[in-house]
């Protein structure tokens, strides 16, 4: 079933999230990000920063539950048994630092077909509580066409 077309240029309800230390930390362990002022609030403080700063691609922790929303909305037509991550850009307009108040509205911004698989491109819009733009990220997914040899098992 193909994804339904009208989804392109809708939005959804703002999502808030706070930004706390301990999953930047977190974070930043997983990921390999050593530099201190990702887990030393001393550390980023002499950097200018008024707390430990999340690494560049932490939004995904907030943004994709945002986008999950419209993921699992199943007008959308997206069989996510069958999606494989295309791309993840971030934006950044200043760095997300723990204590931030941030609000994520998730936008369609594209829906296509390409030699057979779906696509869909979300934009992820962040924002502090005065309005101003923090990161944009958008991702693309491809739900994968069925061939004809699907039997649904694993070989």
């Amino acid at each position: 079933m193909p994804l339904d077309p009208s989804f392109v240029g809708r939005s959804w309800p703002p999502r808030p999230y706070a930004v706390g230390r301990e999953k930047v930390r977190e974070f930043a362990r997983a990921v390999g990000a050593t530099d201190p002022v990702h887990t030393d609030p001393e550390a980023a403080r002499a950097a200018g920063h008024a707390d430990v700063v999340a690494p560049p691609t932490f939004p995904v922790v907030f943004t994709w539950d945002a986008t999950r929303e419209v993921v699992d909305d199943p007008a959308l037509g997206l069989d996510f048994t069958r999606v494989v991550h295309r791309d993840q850009s971030f934006e950044l307009h200043r760095p997300v630092v723990a204590g931030d108040e941030l609000t994520t509205v998730v936008t369609v911004d594209d829906v296509r077909e390409l030699a057979g698989n779906d696509v869909v491109t979300f934009r992820c819009d962040v924002t502090d509580p005065d309005g101003a733009t923090v990161l944009v990220s958008t991702a693309t997914l491809v739900g994968r066409a069925a061939t004809g040899d699907d039997s649904g098992e694993d070989a």
